[in-house]
């Protein structure tokens, strides 16, 4: 081989120990000739020069084996799906054609390479990437679900070389990626250990203390958990082992993002966390005996341990609509703690571990249409040791979000519509006073009317004249409700504004002719000519179907008549009036933010949960309103809305500080309860020139004291300063920032 730079001598070593490794998981479905062009081509990329490193400075081609070694190895997925991952750079490169591998690997392997490439284009799309939408679009858009394995095990493997790489920011973009779209894929398509990596991974590089305190946590307390364990199985052992069984039983501690999850929704110490592990019985049972000896598991645990009857889930007699089998309890063990107790067989142990028949709606997603029956059936594949898994899985396009759409803006935000939407509802769906002036739209670049149907993945960008107002056709063009609600609540206050226009003008010619304006009359002569509702009469005025003087001329024949016939009564008809209410005027407050891509004046709050003040690391939050809500970066419930709403979150900083701008702040001081303590505390916070002390309460317990002081102060260097002069002060243990 030519020395090329590109390959360092270690990643040479790297290259063929991983393709060895890779060569005899894919086994027979990789035939002999297939690896010859592999090597082939591997040694062409090598010498030709013209790949590129990532972010991290991984050598790809290295990078896409170790992916193959993943989606081999841990997902049990093999055949076409590995020559394509192993191919997949070397044609994103341009170094071979995408017609070559056609030709010499089949199209399986280049539709493989396709949706790869396709997958890429699409994530390239969106910074947006965390939102539900972007998760559901990619399922819909990679046709061949393989796709979305790669990319997932891709994340894992990345996520796994970064830890002792630099650039710290794009390791916690990746991280945060990570969580908010790779993990959750992973959940859906129940590839459980995966996903409790990422998670775990990602849980790692963006909150570091976190993780290692976890960690730490868990290790100090491992003897003393394996001790218990231990204590817990041996009598349940001995009795299986009595009765015949042949089985494993072992202790699974739960992953480090479980426990922190559990830690934040049960506002509880690591120490309050009962159930960090579960004792999963895995038994070798034949076919037909699997529930009876199960059963038989049971009894014997049950009768040593009182059973929780309320904990019982038995998906033995009932499986999983996904395919998951087991048998789960919870106990009270030795020293009053309960304990969870998984029995199932190793066939019933091997789908749940391996993923894509795991029980994916355990906990999170549920009931979206057609996923369960693609992941039994793909778990009917895997159980098959005799079938080419990847053949069968062939036949599975992702068909399951047929009736939407996901549109992008031209800045990558992501929209869900329903099929058949048009550029005139995307218009309406992102505003109404857009979709009231759109005349037409930019798809992928080219112009289009307002009647085009959009597609998954269409770019669109829409294009808007002053002159344009919302015609009564459009409620034909249109398929969304909220568009049509728009459109019809426009024409409402069009046809508004013309029935003010009309009666101001029907008013000024009666002024001009110093005639007296009697609106009951105008009435009966309305409903004489045959209008049933005012606005209808209002509108031909509008149009110059009618003269206004001939309305006029036709007023003065109506109150002569009336006159002459002695009408003294004047009945004043309900039909058509309308009375405009006003609208109070809200104009945005004084902006000291800049939110997402560098926009002011826009109406913000700050939340209460956590009371952010200038100078504080901050993030937007869109609110169900429309406001937007400004929270520190640490909040409590940050990365609750990280996980959850992720697409709802903008960016802020604090561009300039407001001349006498200051906030609430609560401070939490705990000491020794000594004479004089509060004295010294308020006097420290008297002596501060730009801060007020606005209430305190203490209270004292065993001699310690607890206080709560509420502070107005300007910025966080006022706040920080402050804080530090608290704690110097003597008998003082701890000040913190609710």
């Amino acid at each position: 081989m030519t020395n090329i730079s590109f390959f360092t001598p270690e990643e040479k070593k790297e290259l063929f120990r991983l393709y060895k490794i890779l060569i005899k998981s894919a086994g027979d479905s990789i035939n002999r000739d297939e690896t010859r062009k592999l090597k082939k081509y591997l040694v062409q990329a090598e010498e030709s020069n013209q790949l590129k490193r990532n972010n991290f400075g991984m050598n790809p081609v290295i990078r896409d084996l170790q992916t193959a070694v993943i989606v081999s190895d841990e997902m049990g997925v093999k055949g076409s799906c590995l020559p394509g991952i192993m191919l997949h750079e070397i044609v994103k490169s341009q170094i071979i054609s995408i017609e070559t591998v056609k030709k010499e690997f089949g199209d399986d392997v280049a539709s493989i390479i396709h949706g790869l490439v396709k997958t890429n284009e699409l994530y390239a799309k969106s910074p947006a990437i965390e939102s539900e939408n972007f998760r559901n679009l990619l399922l819909s858009f990679a046709e061949d679900m393989r796709v979305i394995l790669i990319m997932i095990a891709d994340r894992v493997n990345i996520m796994r070389q970064i830890k002792d790489m630099g650039n710290e920011e794009d390791r916690i973009k990746v991280a945060n990626e990570a969580a908010y779209l790779y993990a959750p894929l992973a959940h859906k398509l129940g590839l459980y250990k995966i996903k409790s990596e990422l998670e775990d991974l990602s849980l790692k590089y963006t909150n570091r203390d976190t993780y290692y305190f976890i960690k730490d946590k868990l290790n100090e307390t491992k003897a003393s958990r394996d001790r218990y364990i231990a204590a817990f199985i041996a009598p349940i052992s001995q009795k299986l082992k009595e009765a015949g069984l042949t089985f494993d039983i072992k202790g699974r501690t739960k992953s480090i993002h479980s426990i922190w999850n559990k830690i934040q929704k049960q506002k509880t110490s690591f120490e309050g966390i009962y159930d960090l592990f579960a004792i999963r019985i895995i038994l070798d049972s034949q076919e037909d005996k699997e529930k009876q000896e199960c059963w038989q598991a049971y009894s014997i645990v049950t009768d040593m341990y009182q059973p929780n009857p309320k904990r019982l889930r038995d998906w033995l007699s009932i499986p999983k609509s996904n395919g998951y089998e087991s048998l789960h309890i919870t106990v009270m063990g030795p020293e009053g703690k309960w304990v969870e107790v998984q029995i199932r067989t190793r066939r019933m142990d091997d789908i749940a571990e391996r993923g894509l028949a795991a029980h994916w709606r355990y906990k999170g997603v549920k009931g979206e249409s057609g996923l369960d029956e693609w992941l039994t059936s793909v778990r009917e594949a895997l159980e098959n040791p005799d079938s080419d898994s990847m053949k069968v899985m062939d036949q599975f396009k992702m068909d399951l979000y047929e009736d939407e759409v996901f549109v992008f803006t031209p800045k990558g935000d992501l929209f869900k519509l329903g099929k058949g939407a048009t550029v005139l509802d995307f218009a309406f769906h992102i505003h109404s006073k857009l979709g009231s002036k759109c005349i037409g739209a930019k798809v992928n670049g080219k112009n289009v009317q307002i009647r085009h149907k959009l597609q998954s993945g269409d770019q669109v960008e829409i294009m808007t004249s002053n002159n344009q107002t919302p015609k009564q056709d459009w409620l034909n063009i249109v398929t969304t409700s909220r568009a049509r609600t728009k459109i019809r609540q426009t024409l409402k206050e069009i046809a508004s504004k013309q029935h003010d226009f009309v009666k101001e003008t029907i008013e000024r010619k009666f002024r001009n002719r110093k005639m007296d304006y009697d609106e009951a009359v105008m009435m009966r002569l309305i409903k004489r000519l045959g209008y049933k509702n005012v606005t209808d009469f209002h509108q031909d005025i509008a149009n110059e179907t009618l003269d206004v003087n001939t309305i006029l001329d036709k007023y003065i024949e109506q109150q002569k008549r009336e006159n002459d016939s002695h009408d003294d009564i004047v009945y004043r008809s309900a039909e058509g009036y309308n009375m405009q209410t006003p609208t109070d005027e809200i104009t945005a407050k004084e902006d000291v933010l800049v939110i997402d891509q560098n926009l002011k004046g826009i109406d913000f709050k700050l939340a209460k949960c956590c009371n952010p003040i200038y100078g504080d690391d901050v993030f937007g939050f869109t609110t169900v309103s429309g406001g937007i809500k400004i929270h520190r970066t640490d909040c409590p419930n940050a990365n609750q809305l990280r996980e959850r709403f992720g697409y709802r979150i903008v960016k802020a900083r604090w561009a300039g500080k407001a001349q006498g701008a200051h906030y609430s702040i609560t401070l939490r001081v705990v000491g020794h309860d000594d004479i004089g303590i509060v004295t010294n505390i308020t006097s420290v916070i008297s002596k501060e020139s730009d801060i007020t002390l606005r209430s305190i309460s203490i209270d004292s317990n065993d001699g310690l004291f607890s206080g709560m002081l509420t502070i107005m102060v300007g910025d966080t260097g006022h706040l920080n300063a402050l804080i530090k002069k608290l704690k110097g002060i003597k008998g003082v243990m701890q000040v913190d920032r609710s």
